[in-house]
């Protein structure tokens, strides 16, 4: 008998709403465009769609100079636009941004051989529009029980940003301080003016964290990072 030869194992497109383990999410991830985008939360498949400038594009451009400034301050802290994170066996999130403390530095995350984030970023950004039920839903749940310790939503369609803590296995919302400040417990130093920012005042955002980072509790942060590392 001639054997014929085995064909090929077709690897299925990723879509939208699939179920899948993270194994899988990645192999079929693989051979997707560059230029798309999907998350698998809790999981479940999530393909972003287009998006839009003013409810996207802008916000999140004015977060990530935010957090550039406060990175390019603090040596031993890392920043990352929309990176991959392999958080756990369900969810392998693309979080608008990320800020982490250096895994040499003492961070509780890791840049794998394969140059992905593995483990708990400490601060993780979300820029929700139509995708709010998921980011204060599913995916915020998944952030919560994997213990990240700081997550930020903004909504911007409803013009909040909810700064979310990680307390006793919950999330509690930091406060907004009498001057419209809302200060970071993980990241000290790391001070946003709330309304400022929703209104698009970024030289005020700016000012009020070169306060953030004149203060004494960022010196003191510098120096612990400092001393890890060594």
């Amino acid at each position: 008998m001639v054997k014929t030869p085995s064909q090929p194992q077709l690897i299925p497109p990723l879509e939208n709403g699939d179920r899948l383990t993270r194994y899988e999410f990645e192999r079929r991830y693989a051979t997707m465009p560059q230029n798309k985008r999907a998350e698998l939360i809790e999981g479940v498949v999530y393909m972003a769609a287009a998006l839009r400038f003013r409810s996207h594009g802008e916000p999140h451009s004015n977060i990530m100079g935010w957090l550039w400034t406060y990175k390019i301050a603090t040596p031993g802290v890392a920043l990352g636009d929309a990176p991959t994170v392999r958080l756990d066996s369900d969810n392998e999130p693309q979080p608008d941004a990320v800020l982490l403390i250096e895994e040499r530095c003492g961070g509780r995350s890791r840049v794998s051989e394969d140059d992905y984030i593995e483990g708990v970023p400490e601060l993780v950004v979300e820029i929700a529009a139509s995708s709010a039920a998921i980011d204060l839903g599913d995916k915020k749940r998944a952030y919560r029980r994997n213990g990240i310790p700081e997550y930020i939503v903004w909504q911007v369609f409803d013009r909040k940003i909810d700064w979310f803590c990680w307390q006793e296995g919950e999330y509690i919302s930091l406060p907004v301080d009498a001057d419209g400040t809302i200060r970071s417990r993980v990241f000290p130093g790391l001070w946003l003016a709330v309304e400022d920012l929703l209104a698009g005042n970024m030289v005020r955002v700016l000012a009020v964290l070169q306060s953030g980072l004149a203060a004494a509790e960022h010196g003191e942060f510098l120096q612990q990072l400092s001393q890890i590392s060594d």
